[in-house]
């Protein structure tokens, strides 16, 4: 009798906290639209500060006039944000053809661009009287994300 007892009292206490706690918040990843397409490269061996200069001249143009300054640009970033570039558009292509959804490459641009700081790789090189100064050789993540224009 006293075991039937304890187990009601276990399962009323147990309600009771139940009660009192907030629910639990659902995280829900928030995938991009099908009208949207993004590519990631990480640990590019070129400094931020360099690759900004080049990122910053194709944000918020079409694709196409985009991957024209790419190729026609003198800057080492240049080839490796072309590479990401290339990647986003056709990760968009990817995600059209698996919803079934039509898709304008023509009409895509460069909605999101950054490029962020990745891991230094620390090198030291040799110095006067038998000393060593540390070097950082600085490494990039690019991002680049394309959508389709509206109204095209």
């Amino acid at each position: 009798m006293a075991a039937a007892k304890k187990s009601v009292a276990k399962k009323t206490t147990a309600k009771k906290t139940a009660a009192r706690r907030p629910a639990a918040k659902k995280v829900v990843a928030r995938r991009a639209p099908a009208t949207e397409a993004r590519a990631l490269m990480r640990g590019t061996r070129q400094s931020p500060y360099k690759m900004r200069l080049v990122i910053d001249q194709i944000r918020g143009k079409d694709v196409n006039e985009a991957l024209a300054l790419l190729t026609f640009s003198k800057k080492h970033a240049a080839v490796q944000i072309s590479k990401t570039l290339k990647s986003a558009v056709a990760n968009a292509e990817q995600a059209a053809r698996s919803t079934n959804a039509a898709l304008d490459v023509d009409a895509l641009y460069v909605k999101h661009a950054v490029i962020n700081e990745g891991p230094k790789l620390k090198r030291f090189m040799p110095a006067a009287q038998g000393r060593a100064t540390p070097i950082q050789k600085r490494t990039s993540h690019v991002e680049i994300v394309v959508a389709e224009r509206e109204g095209r």
